[in-house]
């Protein structure tokens, strides 16, 4: 059984911050945990990954200096902070596990949470 949970979403004014949270129930031992988002009319796109186990990340391009991803193995979870949110910002934020070779890239994630909406005006 996996399952993925993400929390933390919400409607902001430009210029703050929001930091998502996803509890994951993953049997995996080399696992790499992935942001993705979805805008309305797009296509859904990899914000940031890390590797639970040595806590490498990546970003896109899009959030680099603004987004930080981190993880508490003890707990489960890993974290989006997103700094500076801007109004292009604004889709569905999913939380995504597997063992991707491509870390950004949705098709080599196996199991996906349900999402958490973020709202920026």
């Amino acid at each position: 059984h996996v399952q993925l949970v993400e929390s933390g979403g919400g409607s902001v004014q430009a210029g703050e911050s929001l930091r998502l949270s996803c509890v994951y129930e993953y049997e995996y031992s080399a696992t790499c945990m992935g942001w993705f988002r979805q805008a309305p009319g797009k296509e859904r796109e990899g914000v940031a990954s890390i590797w639970t186990y040595d806590g490498r990340t990546s970003f896109a391009d899009s959030v680099k200096g603004r987004f930080t991803v981190s993880r508490d193995n003890a707990k489960n979870t890993i974290f989006l902070q997103m700094n500076s949110l801007k109004p292009q910002d604004t889709a569905m934020y999913y939380c995504a596990a597997g063992n991707p070779g491509r870390v950004l890239s949705n098709n080599e994630y196996l199991y996906w949470g349900k999402g958490t909406q973020v709202t920026v005006s």
